[in-house]
C-alpha cells in the first residue's frame, strides 16, 4: 500500500525531493523539512554501520588486516561510482542485485527440496514451525521488536520515489517497479523466512554466532552446509557482501539526492543545488560521504556513543512511510475536492482511502510498540533509546514550524497540478532505464 501510495505521488510529481516535497507540498512545510532531514541523517548513519560490516566481512578472508582500511576502501569506491553519472550507479546496482537474486533463487530451491524430501532424505517437513514455543516466542514484546526488524529490511523500497525525479519516463518506470515490489517481497524475503524457519529451530545455538556477525552461523550457510555444499561460508560471505555494498551505493544515491531536494526547496544551503555538467549533485554528495565517515570515525569514542547514533535513526523508515501513506492520502483527497477526476492520473493507488490509512496506522502501531519491552521491564533509558530518532523529528518539526510560523495547508489550497520529470542538468541520457533497473 504505501508503495502504491508513492507510485501515485511520484508518477504525478517526480522530483528528487520524493515524499519529503510531498509532505512539504500536501501537507505542511514544516513537516517537509523535517523529514528530509530526517531521512538524510538515517541514510549517512546507515552508512556507517555498513562500511563498517563491509570491514568485517572482508576480514573473514584476511583477518590479520585492519578493519579500516578496508571500510575506507569502500566508502571511496562508492564515492567515486555514485561521483560519474547516474547510469554508474545504476549499472553497479543491476549487477549487486543480480548476484543477490540468483543466490536466493538457488537457496529456496534447495530449501524447498530439503523440506519435501527431494533428493533429501529425511523430509524436513514444517514440524519447527510448532517446536516447543514457537512460532510466537516471546510475545507480544517480541513480535514487536522483528516488526523493526522487518522494517529496516525493507527500508530502501521507496528510493523508487527518489528515482523518479531522475527517470526519463517515470510514467512507465515507475509503476513498473512499484508493481514488482509485491512479488519480490513474496519471493526474496516471505519464502526465504519460510525456508529458514522451516529448516533450523529457534533453539539452534548456532543462530546467535549469527547474531554476533559470524558468517559460518548465518541461516543461509547453515541450510547450505546442511545440503552439502562445504564452501557454503565463503560463497554466503560474498554474497553477503554484495548486499552491503549494494546498500551502501543505495544510502549514497538516496541521501545525496534527497538533500539535493531539500537544497532545491529552500530548506538547506543552496550549494547543494549545484550540480556537476553530467547531472551530479557533487557537494550533496560529498557532505553525505562526509556524514558517514564522521558518524563512523565516532567508534574510537566507545561502543556506546556509536550505538547511540545508530538507534537513533532505528524508527527513521516508519516515519518516513508515514509521511508517505499522510502525503497519499490528503493528495487524493485535495485532488478530487478540486474538481479533477481519478482517471486523469497517470498511475492510481488502489483500495483508496483503506490503502494510506491502513498504512499509516500499522506503522503508527508498530512505533507504539517499540517501547513495550523496556516499559514492562523498567528500562528506561532503552525506551529513551528507541524512540531518539522521533525526538529528533518532533524536535525538526516543531522547530522549522516556531521559526517560519507554517501551518497545515488546507485541501482547497494544495497543488496538485501533474509535472514531467525534472529537467535540469541532472536528468541524463539513459537515467530512466537504470532507475528502473
Amino acid at each position: 500500500f504505501l508503495m502504491t501510495s508513492l507510485g501515485e505521488l511520484a508518477t504525478n510529481l517526480p522530483i528528487s525531493g520524493s515524499f519529503a516535497a510531498y509532505n512539504a507540498r500536501y501537507v505542511d512545510p514544516a513537516l517537509g523539512f523535517a523529514m528530509g532531514w530526517d531521512y538524510w541523517l538515517n541514510w549517512t548513519i546507515s552508512g556507517a554501520v555498513d562500511i563498517s560490516t563491509a570491514a568485517l566481512l572482508i576480514q573473514f578472508w584476511l583477518p590479520d588486516t585492519p578493519g579500516w582500511i578496508w571500510s575506507l576502501i569502500v566508502l571511496v569506491a562508492i564515492f567515486l561510482i555514485n561521483a560519474l553519472t547516474v547510469s554508474a550507479f545504476g549499472e553497479t546496482e543491476f549487477w549487486l542485485s543480480l548476484i543477490k537474486v540468483a543466490t536466493i533463487i538457488v537457496f529456496l530451491v534447495i530449501g524447498f527440496a530439503m523440506i519435501f524430501g527431494i533428493m533429501f532424505h529425511p523430509a524436513a517437513g514444517l514440524a519447527n514451525f510448532t517446536y516447543k514455543d514457537a512460532p510466537f516466542v516471546g510475545g507480544v514484546p517480541a513480535i514487536m521488536s522483528v516488526f523493526l526488524i522487518a522494517g529496516y529490511s525493507f527500508q530502501g523500497t521507496e528510493v523508487v520515489g527518489v528515482t523518479a525525479g531522475e527517470s526519463e519516463d517515470p510514467g512507465r518506470a515507475v509503476p513498473k517497479a512499484i508493481n514488482d515490489v509485491f512479488w519480490r517481497i513474496l519471493l526474496f524475503y516471505i519464502l526465504s523466512i519460510f525456508v529458514i524457519a522451516a529448516l533450523i529451530p529457534y533453539t539452534s545455538p548456532n543462530l546467535l554466532g549469527a547474531s554476533d556477525g559470524d558468517i559460518a552461523m548465518s541461516p543461509f550457510t547453515l541450510v547450505f552446509q546442511r545440503a552439502g555444499l562445504a564452501s557454503a561460508a565463503s560463497v554466503m560471505n560474498a554474497v553477503v557482501l554484495t548486499s552491503i555494498l549494494s546498500a551502501v551505493n543505495t544510502g549514497a544515491y538516496a541521501s545525496s539526492r534527497m538533500l539535493y531536494g531539500l537544497a532545491k526547496d529552500h530548506y538547506a544551503p543552496g550549494i547543494f543545488a549545484r550540480t556537476t555538467k553530467r547531472g551530479i549533485p557533487m557537494a550533496a554528495l560529498v557532505a553525505t560521504v562526509c556524514m558517514s565517515l564522521a558518524t563512523f570515525a565516532t567508534s574510537i569514542f566507545g561502543q556506546g556513543f556509536y550505538l547511540l547514533l545508530v538507534t537513533a535513526t532505528g524508527l527513521t523508515g516508519f516515519i518516513a512511510w508515514i509521511g508517505i501513506a499522510l502525503s497519499h492520502y490528503r493528495f487524493r483527497r485535495a485532488f478530487t475536492l478540486q474538481g479533477h477526476k481519478v482517471s486523469e492520473l497517470k498511475y492510481h493507488a488502489k483500495l483508496f482511502p483503506l490503502g494510506p490509512i491502513l498504512a499509516l496506522v500499522l506503522c503508527l502501531v508498530v512505533i507504539a510498540g517499540q517501547g513495550i519491552g523496556g516499559v514492562s521491564t523498567g528500562d528506561w533509558k532503552q525506551v529513551a533509546m528507541t524512540y531518539s530518532s522521533l525526538v529528533l523529528f518532533v524536535i525538526l518539526y516543531f522547530g522549522y514550524k516556531i521559526k517560519n510560523h507554517t501551518k497545515i495547508i488546507h485541501l482547497a489550497d494544495i497543488d496538485v497540478t501533474a509535472t514531467q520529470a525534472e529537467t535540469e542538468p541532472q536528468v541524463q541520457a539513459g537515467a530512466g532505464a537504470e532507475a528502473d533497473r
